[in-house]
């Protein structure tokens, strides 16, 4: 009998990546991209051996983490870096590199045994951080159905970070040239609110940044905000 296994995730690039890996891990694959999509009545008809959260944007309720083993996906070394925008909060701190955790999801956000860690650099745009991510959770995925390892319990420190808001977006004054290419990169994905400047009836968003010589270059779009 054929295992089956359920992916949930809303975003293109971690949909690319599940339409390559199960193709080639053997086993009955569902997606969904939908938090209505995920139901008791569903479950239990497809009745997964694990449920893989690759980027899901939505609490999962205790009845089914209690049911199903539910495998989420956290972009820091945990415990360090728990919580919410953990990848501006990474950049933001200064950090090149990180580690994605795969962890048992329990109802305590973030704070579930770690079945596997591996490393991921955070050089690029937001979005280009997003598509190696994808690429390291197809990995991250195979070897935890391939080996079934017991999820140990976390370990060291807790840290915390603070989920960003919208206008949080908006770019501080007096950034070295560094940290201005740093705050326009890390909000550069589709969906995320663009590094902004407001300037009378105009808002300036900036993406596409890039560094050389200490001199940062960016697209500008601008909006009429009274339109």
């Amino acid at each position: 009998m054929m295992n089956n296994y359920l992916v949930a995730t809303i975003h293109p690039w971690n949909i690319t990546e599940f339409e390559q890996y199960s193709k080639k891990i053997q086993g009955n694959w569902q997606l969904i991209s939908q938090p209505e999509q995920l139901t008791l009545e569903f479950l239990s008809d497809f009745n997964p051996d694990y449920i893989f959260f690759p980027h899901w944007s939505w609490i999962v309720p205790n009845n089914i983490l209690s049911k199903y083993t539910c495998v989420c996906f956290h972009m820091t070394d945990l415990p360090y870096g728990r919580g919410g925008s953990p990848l501006q909060n990474l950049i933001i701190k200064g950090h090149t590199e990180t580690k994605i955790s795969a962890l048992k999801m329990t109802s305590s956000l973030d704070a579930g045994p770690v079945y596997t860690k591996h490393d991921l650099s955070l050089k690029g745009s937001a979005l280009e951080i997003f598509h190696l991510a994808a690429k390291v959770i197809h990995k991250m995925i195979t070897e935890i159905i391939s080996t079934a390892p017991i999820p140990k319990e976390q370990t060291g420190k807790i840290t915390h970070f603070k989920r960003r808001t919208p206008a949080q977006s908006e770019i501080p004054r007096n950034l070295s040239n560094k940290q201005l290419y740093d705050f326009i990169r890390m909000l550069d994905a589709p969906s995320y609110p663009k590094a902004f400047i407001k300037r009378d009836s105009q808002l300036l968003e900036f993406s596409q940044a890039s560094i050389e010589n200490g001199i940062v270059s960016a697209k500008v779009t601008i909006k009429n905000t009274l339109e």
